[in-house]
């Protein structure tokens, strides 16, 4: 009984290991970095390299993660299922979790707004 429980917390703390490698997690950030820039730049200033967002009082993509960054669950519900003015993109829920992955990754150093562009 003691070898299953220890194998059991062995394979828990392995799993919270995979879980959390950073090597994943930007990896699915750079998947979304490329799914903003197609689907979300025509609207939003998506990244550094961007010179102005297309159209006037939408927000920045570092402006949103600074909001809302850390709230993983409001930003993947709202994907799935946008409000007007915002059009339905009809996204697939890992391209969702791979935005969502881009979007909290700004506010933390990876990417900074382009000079004179409005958050």
């Amino acid at each position: 009984m003691a070898y299953r429980f220890c194998v059991s917390l062995v394979t828990i703390a392995l799993a919270g290991l995979l879980w959390t490698a950073p090597a994943s997690a930007a990896g699915i950030a750079v998947s979304g970095k490329q799914i903003a820039e197609q689907w979300c730049s025509t609207c939003h200033l998506v990244g550094p390299k961007q010179e102005s967002a297309p159209a006037v009082g939408t927000p920045t993509f570092l402006a949103i993660s600074k909001k809302y960054g850390d709230s993983v669950d409001m930003l993947t519900g709202f994907l799935a299922d946008p409000h007007p003015p915002m059009p339905s993109l009809s996204l697939t829920r890992q391209e969702i979790s791979d935005l969502v992955a881009y979007i909290g990754s700004l506010d933390k150093g990876e990417a900074k707004p382009a000079p004179g562009a409005a958050e």
